[in-house]
């Protein structure tokens, strides 16, 4: 059997509408990392210690959890395209709520909770409708494919937010990165207006214990905690530490270096996202997570340690980091419907999200505690150490899969 390579974007032989969904994740995300990106700016005007930063993007990461947890156990009840509908209106809502009354640490903490709470919710549906939609060949690739352009929004919301700093201030960030997630709500409901959907009857009187998880399905929840913890660690406190390395180096001004933090931490990561669901499809999905899980982790032992680098190679090394920390998410979603029966799936990706993300809302107080409990000469390089240990995690996990 061949593999043929696929259009960009994969189109399945479904009514989602592939190519405009994947542009409504770019603008939707396109608040996700507006707080990250102005975090230099912030904890100097809100006078905010690095625990204190690292607590809001808790508070973020922590409802995100939460969300995803409650939203998986109601699309298996009422389906993923209405409650994907919903999720979108509730993002464009919060992003208007974060942008107009985010003003200090304790308003941070209120406005970035419901900002987790929404942009969880629409995560799990998007997946769950394009597992439904794709082919059993393509699945992998397809859900990369909506992850992609969740990465470019990433890029989005830290060039825009680095953008509107350099122009006046934290304010006009908020609101602008806030207006783009908006407009994607918009698109959402247009990408799935025709999708087929999937409503599963779900015995709820039976306990566990009459459908016990398969050993598959538990280690890619645990691999999914060391993912995430690595992940919304890198992504909480990347953007403060090439702001502080490359301006200490005085070569670039604050927009060039939030350019250069959004090409190598997730224009990376969009490539990272396709690219690694291709390789499962191809390979299958324990290789790809083995590789991507040994990087990621050999990155966050090494980049902390490496802030006085030339800029050249310190940005060629966090353009591998942020590639290797993201790439095995969509393998990790993909692998998940496979391994779980459709009764379960819902249910299966809630119970491992509120494990994983919950992972990932300590991650970044972790690192900030790192950071202020240290000596300034090593607290870059412990921080990121502390990181390391979701990539270990995700390394066993990822070769304990069967083959």
């Amino acid at each position: 059997m061949t593999y043929e390579p696929e259009r960009f974007p994969p189109e399945p032989p479904s009514s989602v509408n592939m190519p405009l969904l994947v542009l409504a994740r770019a603008c939707t995300t396109a608040v996700f990392m507006t707080y990250p990106a102005c975090l230099s700016w912030l904890m100097d005007a809100w006078q905010m210690t690095a625990t204190r930063a690292g607590v809001v993007q808790g508070a973020f990461t922590a409802s995100f959890a939460v969300s995803l947890l409650v939203v998986s156990f109601l699309c298996d009840r009422f389906g993923a395209k209405s409650v994907f509908a919903w999720a979108a209106l509730s993002s464009a809502v919060s992003a208007l709520f974060f942008a107009t009354f985010t003003r200090s640490f304790e308003s941070a903490l209120v406005s970035m909770a419901l900002l987790g709470l929404a942009q969880g919710a629409t995560y799990t549906p998007a997946i769950m409708l394009v597992s439904i939609n794709a082919p059993p060949d393509r699945k992998a690739s397809a859900v990369g494919w909506v992850l992609a352009g969740m990465s470019a929004g990433y890029v989005l919301s830290i060039v825009l937010a680095n953008a509107m700093l350099a122009t006046t201030d934290y304010r006009l960030a908020f609101a602008v990165t806030a207006g783009v997630a908006v407009a994607g709500s918009a698109l959402s409901i247009a990408a799935i207006r025709n999708a087929r959907d999937q409503v599963v009857q779900v015995d709820l009187g039976k306990t566990s214990s009459d459908r016990p998880w398969k050993r598959e399905a538990r280690l890619l929840t645990l691999g999914y905690m060391g993912h995430t913890w690595e992940l919304f660690g890198a992504w909480a406190w990347i953007p403060a530490f090439l702001t502080a390395s490359l301006l200490s180096q005085g070569r670039m001004t604050g927009v060039e270096v939030g350019l250069w933090i959004a090409v190598t931490l997730h224009v990376s990561g969009f490539f990272s996202s396709f690219l690694s669901g291709y390789a499962a499809d191809r390979f299958g999905a324990k290789p790809v997570l083995v590789g991507f899980a040994l990087v990621g982790a050999a990155c966050s032992l090494a980049v902390g340690w490496l802030n006085e680098l030339n800029v050249a190679l310190l940005l060629a090394l966090v353009g591998i980091y942020g590639f290797a920390i993201i790439g095995d998410s969509s393998v990790l979603s993909s692998a998940m419907t496979d391994a779980v029966p459709a009764s379960q799936l819902g249910r299966a990706l809630g119970l491992r999200s509120i494990f994983g993300v919950g992972a990932g809302s300590v991650s970044p107080i972790a690192f900030g505690m790192a950071l202020d409990m240290t000596p300034a000469s090593v607290s870059w390089g412990v921080a990121f150490c502390t990181l390391a240990f979701g990539g270990a995690l995700a390394f066993a996990c990822a070769i304990a899969l069967r083959g």
